[in-house]
């Protein structure tokens, strides 16, 4: 997957272009789809204020939150997508600092394995999975979620399964 990452104030310096595309590489191996060569998709890492207005704007909702996605695929397309032609954009996928930071501090854990963790969770929307759907559909999201971590290293941030 070709990546385009845009990191703005506050986040600090760092290996985020590694830390997306690892976390990229990972989703591709619990969600096949994911590794078409044709694939595209941009990160951004913002503000809880620019989360704030993404969220507003978008999805009618006047807070920030942790992550956005934005599909720009739908699953059914995503899944008949062939391996050849021209580039496709799956969608976009936005950050919050802040929030970030503060949800990594109260779980106690490194805030690069939680920002891993929901660009992964971002990664995984953009494939078209959804834990809003119903609780079966939020299992199977959280499972990928849990496997692909452990791929990477990183324990399981649910801490109530082991990774099938």
């Amino acid at each position: 997957m070709q990546l385009e990452l845009e990191v703005e104030e506050p986040w600090p310096e760092g290996e985020w272009e590694a830390l997306v595309t690892r976390t990229a590489e990972a989703a591709a191996k619990v969600a096949p789809e994911l590794a078409n060569p044709r694939l595209s998709a941009s990160v951004l890492f913002t503000s809880d204020a620019e989360i704030r207005e993404l969220n507003r704007e978008w999805r009618d909702r006047d807070k920030p939150t942790n992550v956005l996605s934005f599909p720009m695929l739908s699953r059914e397309d995503l899944l008949q997508l062939g391996t050849s032609g021209p580039p496709e954009m799956i969608g976009d996928i936005a950050l919050a600092h802040e929030t970030c930071a503060r949800e990594a501090s109260e779980k106690g854990i490194p805030f690069d394995h939680h920002v891993t963790h929901l660009v992964l969770h971002g990664f995984l929307h953009l494939a078209g999975h959804d834990h809003e759907i119903s609780d079966d559909d939020a299992e199977a999201m959280e499972a990928s979620e849990i496997k692909a971590l452990a791929l990477l290293g990183i324990a399981d941030p649910y801490g109530d399964r082991e990774a099938p």
